[in-house]
């Protein structure tokens, strides 16, 4: 898990840099899903049977919300520190536990609901809601909101498709949607070093990402959510070490404060 969490961590930290070069968002994240989606298409033993599933409106929704949580992350990080961008969109897990317990009826609890609260007190301390909050920040937020309804979608038709053609599915529509806005946004001349950190941003993400399928294959889910609070250590080790990039002390109560809670729920799902 934590592997997995820092392969994708690389992958938002080489699309920062992408950006500070003066390369848009969207055209990151197009690259992101076309080339993940060519790289990992071998490892998914699609069959025509799974066909349909391309055309299923549900799967296409999934998608969209994916598409909008990856592209708001990666506009926040052109202007902000990498571990504050995720310290935001860990507002992501709230408004998934609220959307399965109205939309999927799944069980809401007074001990996870306190957790949740202390996650969303520490996203407060690192978004500072009227006390100098940017628009990065916002962006930020956005990303976390989009991933909770992903969450949710995800959830809605886990049991209707193999965990692997679901990951397919987002990268190959969500490659062929970004297509003609990644092309219009796409660079006159894209240097060696603009290319490699684009294969990095790509196959970090797409790696990440695979590693989580070949973990549910195997683990609970309620043990591997909390976990994935686990980001925020690489996000702010290589924030420092790549951008110098070093919360302020209210920002890393925050983060503090998150991770703890994300920890107490994963000892809360073990019990």
């Amino acid at each position: 898990m934590l592997a997995s969490m820092t392969l994708i961590v690389i992958g938002d930290v080489a699309a920062k840099l992408l950006s500070q070069r003066g390369n848009s968002p969207i055209f990151v994240a197009w690259t992101r899903f076309a080339l993940a989606s060519v790289v990992l298409l071998p490892f998914c033993g699609l069959t025509r049977t799974d066909a349909p599933a391309l055309r299923d409106p549900r799967i296409l929704l999934r998608t969209l919300f994916i598409m909008g949580g990856i592209c708001m992350i990666l506009t926040a990080l052109r202007t902000e520190p990498v571990a504050n961008t995720f310290g935001a969109f860990f507002v992501g897990p709230v408004v998934a536990y609220v959307l399965s317990g109205w939309l999927l009826r799944e069980r809401i609890t007074l001990a996870r609901t306190v957790l949740l609260g202390m996650s969303f007190i520490g996203v407060l301390l690192v978004v500072k809601p009227g006390f100098g909050t940017t628009v990065g920040m916002g962006f930020a937020i956005l990303a976390g909101i989009f991933h909770g309804f992903y969450v949710v979608s995800t959830r809605w038709i886990a049991p209707l498709y193999r965990p692997r053609l679901l990951l397919i599915s987002q990268l190959v529509i969500g490659g062929v949607l970004l297509a003609p806005f990644g092309m219009a946004a796409r660079p006159d001349n894209l240097t060696v070093v603009a290319f490699i950190l684009i294969t990095i941003s790509a196959l970090g993400s797409a790696f990440g990402n695979l590693l989580l399928v070949k973990l549910s294959q195997s683990t609970p889910s309620s043990v591997i959510a909390p976990l994935i609070y686990t980001q925020l250590i690489p996000a702010t080790i290589l924030g420092y070490l790549i951008f110098l990039d070093w919360p302020d002390w209210i920002s890393f109560t925050g983060l503090a404060v998150i991770f703890a809670a994300g920890i107490a729920s994963l000892a809360l799902s073990r019990r």
